[in-house]
């Protein structure tokens, strides 16, 4: 039996009960549509790649990993806006969209997650716990050539200590995966 993180009334908690969304499953998901991940990571700091590199065969499912803790990395290795920061803050989903997209085209992936938030009080203006992230789907345009990204956005709020909720951040994103790729199947 596999230990997976499951959402309970939008609050995490640890299950023991197989289920579909372990990271192996996620893993063999991606495998299955042939999905290349590139992660572009602030506040998880590489767990999303971490937990993704732990599984075997990992090397055909994860090109590469950005981890852009402050807002000048963020800007200069992903082109995120300073007016989208300023704008919208660090924690937001506008930030995270901006760093996938940053990251799926600076990388031969075709899936890039993107994570942004506060594990902890550091924000007085944001509850701890508070996550942004974005997946965005490479999508194939005619004649093979690409035609461009497909983004899916969210926040949500983990309980825990700091890292507890990195953690669940992580594990979170991983387990997203085939729900926001069953989206552009259905659209």
């Amino acid at each position: 039996m596999r230990t997976s993180m499951r959402l309970y009334n939008g609050c995490t908690g640890l299950s023991t009960v197989s289920t579909m969304d372990t990271i192996e499953d996620v893993a063999e998901f991606m495998k299955q549509n042939e999905l290349l991940l590139v992660t572009a990571e602030s506040c998880t700091a590489g767990l999303i790649a971490a937990h993704l590199a732990d599984i075997p065969g990992a090397g055909a499912l994860l090109d590469c990993a950005f981890v852009v803790y402050s807002p000048e990395a963020k800007q200069h290795c992903l082109d995120v806006s300073p007016e989208t920061i300023e704008r919208f803050n660090l924690t937001s989903e506008e930030v995270a969209r901006e760093m996938a997209l940053g990251a799926i085209v600076r990388s031969r992936a075709n899936m890039a997650i993107a994570n942004t938030g506060v594990a902890d009080s550091t924000d007085d203006e944001i509850p701890p716990g508070t996550q942004c992230f974005a997946w965005a789907f490479q999508q194939e345009g005619t004649s093979g050539n690409p035609a461009g990204p497909i983004v899916f956005t969210e926040t949500r709020r983990f309980p825990g200590d700091r890292n507890e909720v990195r953690e669940a951040s992580a594990e979170y994103a991983l387990q997203r995966i085939p729900f926001h790729f069953a989206r552009i199947a259905r659209s």
